[in-house]
């Protein structure tokens, strides 16, 4: 029986350390998922036509093409 908590404390330990590296090395920040969320904004933007949304999208683009490929075409918020 006191080999069973050891397991589940390991596989904790183990857990969090993987749970660490991937956020230190910034992989829930990835290209692929900021590009579904601003595909998602602009879905969003289409319906709404906020002025304010828009700008924060724009901006959010501008970083996105910088960082990344492929390039997201910059909306006009006009």
């Amino acid at each position: 029986m006191s080999q069973n908590p050891r397991k589940y404390i390991i596989f904790g330990i183990i857990g969090i350390f993987i749970i660490i590296i991937i956020i230190s090395t910034g992989e829930l920040n990835s290209c692929g998922i900021q590009h579904v969320t601003l595909v998602n904004d602009i879905k969003i933007l289409e319906q709404n036509s906020d002025p304010e949304f828009c700008e924060n999208t724009v901006n959010k683009i501008l970083e996105f093409n910088e960082q990344c490929e492929p390039y997201i075409e910059i909306l006009d918020c006009g």
